[in-house]
């Protein structure tokens, strides 16, 4: 893949629309810890998660929840309080699952939803008969 400085680095980039793309880079930076990576006027917003990227775009799109972005961090109960503590819709609070995530969901102010997750212990595969890795 060829470099080009104005495209964030990642091979897959969603695009989540926003009536006010500075208001949500702002919000979003708050909520979630997430970082302005590329601003473009105020109509498209590079946004840096972890090592991941997305983009913010100016439209009057409602979200329909057909879609959730998952982003992967470190310490979901401590990123679980800093979300709820700046305004987000709780729809789950942090939960442990048997394949070894700890993940929360959330909706933002406008009404996107985001999972979050976080690796906290190694996976058994006893019982899990159902989960299969394909490479």
């Amino acid at each position: 893949m060829r470099f080009n400085r104005s495209v964030p680095p990642c091979s897959v980039i969603p695009v989540l629309i926003y009536p006010d793309p500075g208001i949500a880079a702002d919000w979003l930076a708050k909520a979630f810890g997430f970082s302005v990576r590329l601003r473009i006027a105020n109509h498209r917003i590079q946004m840096r998660a972890g090592d991941g990227c997305f983009t913010i775009a100016e439209g009057n799109v409602a979200p329909n929840n057909s879609q959730h972005v998952q982003v992967r961090i470190e310490d979901a109960k401590g990123h679980y309080e800093r979300a709820r503590q700046n305004g987000t819709v709780i729809l789950s609070e942090p939960q442990d699952h048997p394949y070894g995530e700890r993940q929360y969901n959330v909706q933002d102010f406008y009404g996107h939803r985001w999972d979050f997750t976080e690796n906290h212990r190694r996976c058994r595969s006893r019982g899990l008969e159902w989960w299969r890795i394909s490479s």
